[in-house]
């Protein structure tokens, strides 16, 4: 067992004296025993170098300072996917999903839900101490009728919900097939704590099927209390609400067996109908007349205005011409009438961040969107809005370029209002000269390919936008 455990703990005093050898953990607390149970069964297995264990945030995280195997640390809540990831990636691998009740019963909860639906051979500890330990004593959805904590100082009332039954709740679900609630309380709940977690790990092993173990553990930092007086709270407290014992117990044969996934460039581009061979390329060089080396961009119009497409053709055209592009949607509350916008960046190497706060072009579809977004533009930035539905857009920087072009009415003449969106496309490459306009042609060209029909209309559409941002831009 010493070979699963490093032989120190960085955590505290970077592994020097008595600290590099005790875990960090609040005396009492239950993490230590559990982390000790894990890493025994792990041993016994002889599975060390298959396994992986994922942590996310809360007390939980801190497991990859003590358990010497593969470690991965997920968001809040998100374990479950990140340990499905890895299962799916390498089946040959022991995937140990650990988290605590905040993060698997709350936040995760619907990743924990779809992640046990679904029944892969990996193994879920959830730790329950009715509390959210790390960030200061609040409620969690395990937390006891009346038990006080930060946010309910008077204790938990009905206002707040009941707790909530998680080994119950994974064990009604068809594809698990083993559930088991223990505790650690005294040394015979510790015996079948421990023979409860190796249980779950070899059924992984033997390719059976997902294991559930849920333990009942102490916290006697944030219940005020000593270790022992912990022990009996949990005993007396928590076991009549959360029953100990088998909730679910399957006999099954082996039947995980996905083969090795395959990696290759050639094999991944056969699966999701790609090519190996390159784009074609129609500039040649950077459009570093907007920004030397990162230009932003945002997209903005109600819903249904068809920001969202043209964005990520935006990004796709840079893709091709060999540049890094990102595009972000971000939905607004209103289906119509609001705003929902687009992020673009293209970047010559990499985009350091997606968003687009502060953007260089700003591509307007409603008065609320240029409203919004129009005093963000950075000075000597374009903006390009639709002159039918916003005829007086906001007075903005002097130094920024405002070209009007009736987006709405071009696609009205065409016979498709649909079509607003890529004339308003037209008319930023126009004013803008991001990519020559057959880069954004054959961009358009390999998204319509299964329905030619609508290709002689966009790119009518995509002229005409170029044509009225010319018209704009002369007039002035």
């Amino acid at each position: 067992m010493d070979s699963v455990f490093y032989g120190r703990f960085d955590r505290h005093a970077h592994g020097e004296g008595l600290k590099g050898l005790s875990t960090h953990y609040c005396p009492g607390c239950g993490h230590g025993l559990i982390h000790k149970y894990i890493a025994e069964s792990i041993d016994e297995l002889g599975v060390q170098d298959r396994t992986v264990a994922i942590s996310p945030v809360g007390c939980a995280v801190f497991m990859y300072y003590y358990l010497d195997v593969g470690n991965s640390q997920a968001a809040h809540g998100r374990a479950p996917a990140v340990a499905l990831g890895h299962k799916v990636a390498n089946p040959e691998s022991v995937v140990l999903s650990y988290q605590g009740d905040g993060d698997l019963a709350s936040i995760g909860l619907a990743e924990i839900i779809q992640a046990t639906s679904m029944g892969l051979p990996m193994t879920f500890i959830f730790v329950n101490n009715a509390i959210y330990g790390m960030t200061g004593g609040q409620m969690a959805p395990t937390t006891l009728s009346g038990q006080r904590t930060t946010t309910t100082p008077t204790g938990r009332g009905r206002i707040t919900g009941e707790p909530m039954r998680m080994a119950e709740m994974v064990a009604q679900m068809d594809a698990p097939v083993y559930v088991e609630r223990v505790a650690l309380f005294d040394n015979k709940q510790r015996t079948r704590a421990k023979k409860a977690i190796k249980k779950a790990l070899q059924l992984q092993v033997e390719n059976k099927g997902l294991g559930f173990v849920e333990v009942l553990a102490e916290c006697p930092t944030h219940l005020h209390l000593t270790p022992l007086e912990t022990e009996q709270w949990v005993k007396e407290q928590m076991v009549p609400v959360f029953p100990l014992g088998v909730k679910k117990d399957l006999e099954v044969e082996p039947w995980f067996d996905l083969g090795t996934p395959s990696f290759e460039p050639d094999d991944v581009a056969r699966v999701i109908g790609g090519t190996a061979e390159p784009p074609q390329q129609f500039g040649s060089s950077f459009p570093s007349h907007i920004h030397e080396d990162d230009i932003a961009i945002k997209f903005a119009g109600a819903g249904g205005d068809g920001a969202q497409t043209i964005a990520l053709v935006t990004a796709r055209t840079a893709i091709n011409e060999g540049f890094d592009g990102t595009h972000i949607p971000s939905y607004g509350p209103e289906s119509r009438g609001g705003t929902s916008y687009a992020d673009v960046h293209v970047a010559t190497q990499e985009v350091l961040s997606p968003a687009s706060p502060k953007p260089h072009v700003l591509v307007a579809f409603n008065p609320p969107s240029i409203e919004k977004f129009g005093p963000e533009v950075q000075p000597g930035g374009i903006v390009i809005y639709d002159s039918s539905v916003i005829p007086q857009p906001p007075k903005l920087d002097p130094s920024i370029q405002m070209i009007g072009v009736p987006c709405t009415q071009i696609a009205r003449d065409l016979g498709k209002i649909m079509v607003k969106n890529v004339a308003a496309l037209g008319a930023m490459q126009a004013a803008t000269e991001l990519f020559p306009e057959r880069s954004f042609i054959a961009t358009m060209r390999d998204a319509l390919q299964k329905n030619c029909a609508l290709l002689e209309l966009n790119e009518a559409a995509f002229a005409e936008g170029i044509n009225a941002c010319r018209e704009a831009t002369n007039a002035v």
